[in-house]
């Protein structure tokens, strides 16, 4: 587990992932989609299958 804290980006807020986590997920931040969604009061990031 890892603890971030939260950054402003302009009005909104975000979370900066590590690389070795998108590296664990394969996920390309450059080529790859993500859904992001609520699930039982969590935040959610998944890649969308190509």
């Amino acid at each position: 587990m890892i603890e971030k804290k939260m950054v402003q980006i302009g009005n909104s807020w975000g979370v900066v992932v590590p690389k070795a986590i998108l590296d664990g997920l394969r996920i390309n931040p450059i080529l790859d989609k993500v859904e992001i969604y609520i699930e039982n009061n969590e935040i959610r990031i998944r890649k969308i299958s190509n």
